[in-house]
């Protein structure tokens, strides 16, 4: 009996001690999952394959893919947040004909398996503590758009597709401090330039001398070109993001020494949430509801059960 007491004690003892340094690193378990959150599956494009799962499995992946696992918790939560809300947008749009959503991030969202996932615990943490929250507008799952790093300002739906009340401009909080890479720069030889927009705009006239080619750049109201006049024809910033592989709209352009250098800011469409803009907010003490109020002003935060 002796025994068994000391055996009780000293497991007391590593207990106590185990809880005391997860409570100093500031560790919170993963919420355990709802029964609910089994209920909506989700059939998933991978490649050749469909597979069917449950939506909060799927957006492990998806949020491990998208944000790095060592943002502030209330970042990842909002990253979800958004993850869930533009999967369910999928669902009810039938964006494709055999599956709900894709992989593809060009057309989807990214994903990655949990075992490719360096942290995965922070990642299924937000998930469930997120666990069938999304945004609605107007009694629907919102088009949540979101993207890397943005250049003080959001860009505004309008601007690349179909305008939206709740994907406006609005201010962004990030900076070259917070953001790697934050200012790219790509260089474009004189014939290499021409070239390019000859084919894209066979009618450009680039007879007159380089320092000439370049024209009037019209922005909106977040900074980002708009439209370019280049060789006597109009461009939209989209196009010439396209065109030149450029980070973002965000960009000026100079000429020198028989070179072209478009100076960029930011990363991606600019729409929606900022992920590097959301994360120092959460740093400043928002949580993912403010940021989500914040990037989708107008938005209702709802749950599926």
């Amino acid at each position: 009996m002796k025994r068994e007491t000391w055996k009780v004690k000293l497991l007391l003892v590593v207990v106590s001690v185990t809880v005391l340094a997860v409570l100093r690193s500031g560790y919170s378990a993963p919420p355990v999952p709802s029964p609910a959150a089994e209920t909506v599956q989700v059939r998933v494009k991978h490649g050749d394959m469909v597979v069917t799962g449950p939506l909060e499995e799927y957006l492990v992946g998806v949020v491990a893919a998208e944000m790095p696992a060592d943002f502030a918790p209330e970042a990842l939560r909002a990253q979800a947040v958004a993850a869930r809300t533009y999967t369910l947008y999928c669902m009810r749009s039938g964006k494709h004909a055999d599956a709900d959503v894709c992989t593809d991030y060009h057309c989807c969202q990214a994903w990655k398996s949990v075992e490719d996932t360096e942290k995965p615990a922070p990642i299924r943490d937000a998930v469930y503590f997120t666990a069938g929250e999304y945004l609605q507008f107007a009694g629907q799952a919102a088009f949540t758009a979101f993207h890397s790093s943005s250049p003080g300002f959001t860009e505004a739906c309008g601007a690349i597709w179909s305008e939206l009340p709740y994907l406006v401009s609005v201010s962004s909080p990030e900076s070259a401090d917070s953001v790697p890479g934050f200012v790219s720069r790509v260089d474009i030889g004189v014939f290499d330039l021409r070239d390019t927009l000859l084919a894209a705009c066979p009618d450009a006239d680039f007879s007159a001398p380089p320092e000439e080619w370049i024209g009037e750049i019209t922005r909106d109201e977040s900074g980002r070109v708009s439209e370019a006049v280049i060789g006597g024809r109009v461009f939209t910033g989209v196009k010439l993001r396209e065109i030149f592989k450029l980070r973002s709209t965000a960009f000026t352009v100079d000429y020198a020494d028989g070179i072209f250098t478009f100076t960029v800011t930011g990363f991606g469409h600019g729409v929606g949430m900022s992920q590097y803009g959301a994360n120092v907010m959460a740093m400043d003490g928002a949580d993912y509801r403010e940021i989500l109020a914040h990037y989708y002003p107008g938005t209702e935060l709802v749950s599926l059960w």
